[in-house]
């Protein structure tokens, strides 16, 4: 099997052409789907130009044909499920049925203190994302919606005409632990990970925390009554992960244990200005071994 393959394009591409001009290379590239990260500000360009990802998905929208587009990941630190589906259902009927919504439960980070909020625990992070995320399933799969919950509230919610992709577009969801990886198995479609939480681990590490990931998934599916190859499987490289690029050899040993994993597609981040994420020059072995 070969592994798909998606690229994420930052939001910090200036002017904005330069952003719509990457995600034009992937599809041309053949790529399966353009991701952007969906924050407001991020630590490690917290200096740089940073726009909002709705509208530039809604660009990248009218100047693409096939490849398909995407968050990963949105997150409830700053998005209300009401408002954020309608944004959602624009995107989808705007690009023809080409968006996947990736989400997750949101670091307690810049994100999450920007609207003045109390810092919250993991436990109320991971209550609330339960809340939103089911929200967020219900309001995108039905034209009215009123619900009243711990969190949020939706009052006569209406979401007409609705997503082109029925009954809704589809969830990718970002998961490591097992509340996040019940979520997962409930509500996704697909699942994202970028291995273990430790910025920095030996390759070796790498692939058993992404296996044993993979592997909980499993078992949270079956929980659910759903069959393993029901939820396609993501492994995203960090932005700061080289060793997998360092020859062609070492990228196919990748895919291979990545595909024993149970891995369907890995996302990687274009090239970018600034030498970090996928290498300009490990580009034409990163495509052939995709077989693009």
């Amino acid at each position: 099997m070969t592994l798909a393959l998606s690229a994420l394009v930052l939001p910090d591409r200036h002017p904005v052409s330069t952003f719509l001009a990457d995600v034009q290379e992937a599809e041309r590239a053949g790529v399966r789907a353009v991701w952007t990260y969906d924050h407001l500000t991020w630590p490690l360009l917290a200096d740089s130009p940073w726009y909002g990802a709705v509208p530039l998905l809604a660009a990248a929208a009218v100047v693409t044909d096939r490849v398909r587009l995407g968050t990963q990941v949105a997150s409830p630190n700053f998005r209300h499920p009401v408002p954020f589906a309608k944004e959602l259902m624009t995107l989808d009927q705007l690009s023809g049925g080409r968006l996947e919504l990736g989400v997750g439960v949101g670091t307690e980070g810049p994100d999450a203190l920007v609207l003045g909020e109390p810092p919250r625990s993991r436990r109320e992070r991971a209550d609330r994302f339960g809340e939103w995320l089911g929200l967020l399933d219900q309001l995108l799969r039905e034209p009215v919606t009123t619900v009243h919950g711990e969190f949020y509230d939706a009052v006569d919610a209406h979401q007409l005409p609705g997503c082109v992709q029925r009954p809704r577009l589809p969830f990718t969801v970002a998961a490591t632990g097992p509340r996040a990886l019940r979520l997962a198995a409930r509500h996704g479609q697909a699942w994202v990970t970028y291995g273990p939480f430790a910025a920095a681990v030996e390759p070796e590490e790498w692939f058993t925390a992404v296996a044993g990931q993979s592997g909980r998934l499993t078992e949270a599916l079956a929980e659910e009554g759903r069959a393993p190859a029901e939820v396609r499987r993501t492994v995203q490289f960090g932005l700061e992960m080289s060793w997998p690029f360092e020859s062609a050899g070492r990228y196919a040993d990748t895919l291979g244990r990545l595909t024993e994993a149970g891995v369907a597609e890995v996302s990687v981040h274009w090239p970018r200005p600034d030498g970090r994420g996928l290498p300009p020059a490990a580009l034409p072995l990163v495509a052939a071994a995709h077989g693009l």
